[in-house]
């Protein structure tokens, strides 16, 4: 049982990447050349949404990647561990790390915005961001419970 459990999350880990990379393989040239069509004078702001898009895209891959150890942690039955607490804390790093850059290009997306008259847009990023940071401190929480886990089994073996 525990076996279906963990290939399930790991399969559920997998299919979380592959719309990311259709969107980045399929939206995100477009995207560009739209960009290109509403500020025709700026041609550099397609080097720029290329840069944003796939920039912020590495930190998703690396949380996926640390979420999938971390399911294999679990299947070896080592999730008690320090690997698990690096992975959560990875996990963390990286969410934290895309609301940043959602931040700081923030007026990329409000330029795209204003110019298309498209207030979704907005939206769109103010959500991404605030689901990176509720990733960031559920992980976070997770990582200080495994900790003291940790810490609580390893004095239990000490006195024992």
């Amino acid at each position: 049982m525990k076996r279906v459990s963990t290939l399930f999350l790991k399969i559920a880990v997998i299919l979380m990447g592959i719309p990311v990379l259709a969107l980045c393989l399929f939206l995100v040239p477009e995207l560009a050349e739209y960009t290109v069509e509403l500020y025709p004078n700026m041609t550099y702001m397609k080097v720029l949404v290329f840069l944003f898009f796939y920039v912020t895209a590495i930190p998703f891959y690396i949380a996926l990647y640390q979420a999938f150890k971390l399911v294999g942690f679990i299947d070896k039955n080592i999730a008690f561990s320090e690997l698990s607490v690096r992975a959560l804390k990875n996990i963390k790093n990286c969410a934290i790390t895309i609301s940043m850059l959602y931040v700081v290009g923030m007026p990329l997306l409000y330029l795209m915005a204003e110019m298309d008259d498209a207030p979704g847009i907005i939206v769109i990023g103010l959500v991404i961001i605030f689901a990176s940071m509720v990733i960031a401190v559920f992980a976070a929480v997770l990582q200080k419970l495994l900790k003291n886990a940790i810490d609580i089994k390893s004095e239990n073996d000490l006195t024992v």
